[in-house]
Formats: C-alpha cells, sequence, structure tokens
C-alpha cells in the first residue's frame, strides 16, 4: 500500500485525541451523568470506527483487484442486489436504530428532575463570567461552584444577555442558558476534585476564556466553606485597608460591585461579580489567571491586557492609592 498506507488511521486517532485535554476530559468521567454520556460516545465511537475500517477495507479491495477483473468474473447480478440491500439499507438501519435508542436511553438517565435534589444552586451566565448563588444558603459568589461530593445538586441556570451554554465535562453534558429562561440540570460528583467548567456555545469576543470551576469537597469541608461564605465582608483592620475601602469607593467600584456588608445598596451581580470573599477565590477573570497579588493588581489597572473585551474599564490611580485597594481587596477572604 505503499510509505502513506497509515493515513487511514489518522481520523480515529484525532477523534480520540479531541476528548483528552489535560484540564477538561470528556472520556474522564467523575460523575454519573458524565458516565453516561461516556458511555454513549465510546458505543458511537466504535460503531463509527468498526463502518469506518470496513469502508476503509473494501475500497482497497475494490482498488487492488478493479483494474484486474473481467466482465467474465464479475458476480451474478443476485449478488450485487444482495450487496445493496445488506450493505446500504439494512446495516445502517440497524446502526442508527441501536444508536437512537441507546441516546434516548441516556437521555432519560442525564435528564434534570426539578426538585429531587436537597442542594439547588442557581448559575447566571454574563458576557464573560459567571454568577453563582446559594438561595438556602443565603449568599451570591462568581466563577466557582463548591459542591458536596456524591451528592446531586440542581443548577438552575439562564443568561442575563446572550446565550450561554455551561459544561463541565467530567460531570455532566452542555445545556444552553437562554435569556431570562430558567434551565435544569441535576449535576453530581463522584468523587473529590476541582474541575473545570466552560461556555460552550459563542457568545461574544472572550467566549473563549469563559471559565468556571467546579469544587467538588467532602460534606464537612463543604459546610466550612459555606460558613465562611455567609460571613460578612471583614471590617478594615488597618489605616491601609480602610483608605482601600475609601478609594473603592471613590472610584466608583462599588457602582459595579456589591460587597455583603459593606454596600448593600449595590446591585449585586447586575455588572460584575459579588466581591465579598473575593481573596479565597482561586482565580480571577472568570478562571482566566490565578489569583495573586500581582496579577490582582493587573486587573486593576488594566483588565483588558488579561481579557481583551471585557466590560470593567482600566482604573486610574496613583501608585499609594492603588496598594491601598489591592491591600483591601486581598483582606476579602
Amino acid at each position: 500500500m505503499g510509505s502513506r498506507a497509515w493515513w487511514w488511521l489518522l481520523p480515529p486517532a484525532l477523534i480520540i485525541l479531541s476528548g483528552c485535554a489535560a484540564e477538561t476530559n470528556l472520556l474522564r468521567p467523575r460523575g454519573p451523568a458524565a458516565a453516561e454520556i461516556a458511555t454513549l460516545w465510546w458505543f458511537m465511537f466504535w460503531i463509527g470506527l468498526a463502518i469506518y475500517i470496513l469502508v476503509i477495507v473494501l475500497a482497497l479491495i475494490a482498488a487492488a483487484r478493479g483494474s484486474r477483473r473481467r466482465a467474465s468474473d464479475l458476480p451474478p447480478r443476485l449478488n450485487e442486489r444482495m450487496f445493496v440491500i445488506v450493505g446500504g439499507i439494512t446495516m445502517p438501519l440497524v446502526v442508527l436504530l441501536a444508536t437512537l435508542i441507546f441516546t434516548v436511553i441516556t437521555g432519560r438517565a442525564v435528564v434534570a428532575r426539578e426538585g429531587t435534589a436537597a442542594l439547588q444552586i442557581e448559575v447566571i451566565g454574563y458576557q464573560f463570567w459567571w454568577e453563582v448563588r446559594y438561595p438556602q444558603q443565603g449568599f451570591t459568589t462568581a466563577n466557582e461552584i463548591h459542591i458536596p461530593v456524591g451528592e446531586p445538586v440542581e443548577f438552575k441556570i439562564r443568561s442575563a444577555d446572550v446565550i450561554h451554554s455551561l459544561w463541565v465535562p467530567e460531570l455532566h453534558g452542555k445545556l444552553d442558558l437562554m435569556p431570562h429562561a430558567d434551565h435544569f440540570i441535576t449535576m453530581e460528583a463522584s468523587e473529590p476534585g476541582v474541575y473545570r467548567g466552560l461556555c460552550a456555545e459563542f457568545c461574544g469576543v472572550q467566549h473563549a476564556h469563559m471559565y468556571f470551576l467546579v469544587i467538588a469537597q467532602p460534606r464537612n469541608e463543604w459546610e466550612a466553606w459555606v460558613a465562611q461564605q455567609q460571613q460578612p465582608a471583614v471590617e478594615p483592620a488597618t489605616a491601609t485597608t480602610q483608605r482601600g475601602l475609601d478609594i473603592y469607593f471613590r472610584t466608583g467600584c462599588a457602582n459595579c460591585h456589591a460587597i455583603r456588608g459593606v454596600t448593600e445598596s449595590a446591585i449585586t451581580g447586575a455588572v460584575g461579580p459579588d466581591l465579598t470573599h473575593l481573596a479565597s477565590r482561586r482565580t480571577l477573570g472568570s478562571g482566566m489567571v490565578e489569583n495573586v497579588r500581582g496579577n490582582l493588581t493587573q486587573w486593576v489597572v488594566n483588565p483588558h491586557s488579561i481579557k481583551s473585551g471585557v466590560k470593567m474599564p482600566a482604573a486610574l490611580l496613583e501608585p499609594n492609592d492603588l496598594e491601598a485597594l489591592i491591600d483591601y481587596l486581598e483582606s476579602l477572604e
């Protein structure tokens, strides 16, 4: 077949590798729903691979024998008809019917049933970040979703602007967020871990950088995190952090960001994320960079250098004022 005979192996290899990204691996399920979806994926993959190999083999046989055959070597017309009936009609119908049945079974297994989970979380998509509300626990956060491991959690999701799509490949399939319409999805993590989620629907210039984290914790750790998040923001403990709070108001940060216990009058989540416990979060800019002082400073001074197209304006501050503001924001643990 020559030195280029390996080419026919390339498509199936690319299909497998496409699902094996280090951070979001849909072929490594860590929840019941994701396991159901992965099983369907593998079923479709092996069926598709078998058909692909069969077609390649038949094509190679035809290419190898076609030039040497004579009219007298052709099979009877009946065999040709049977080949068309079996290979062109019967087999495709069987494969498609089996795939349809398997898909319906999987869909029924992963469909959300409103009100069946003890814990409800609301997720609202914005350009280009995620607001996360815990209505039963009475607090709001952003871009991080903490859940107790081994327990089904009901997500009530919607969009505040354009169509988004919430997807955590290792825990569940994708579900679109329609503007001002509620949808439901039940998610469960079978083991502790940090699972990367993303927006899977083009929603603007930073669609590809609209990440979030789902952090599955043992029940006692999750309850400790909830207790910490329920607390209002700490009051400034030093003159520097008090100055930072004054700058927070003076520069207009409070017009877009709420801090519980400090800016109750702000419209939470109307423009930007709630900052009550900003310092306890792992990332900034909806998963863009690690939440460390240098990145936080750069985000305040020039957020577009990290995430071009974000709606947050740059803050023009004197160096001393900037340091004080960052000190205050870092105190919000």
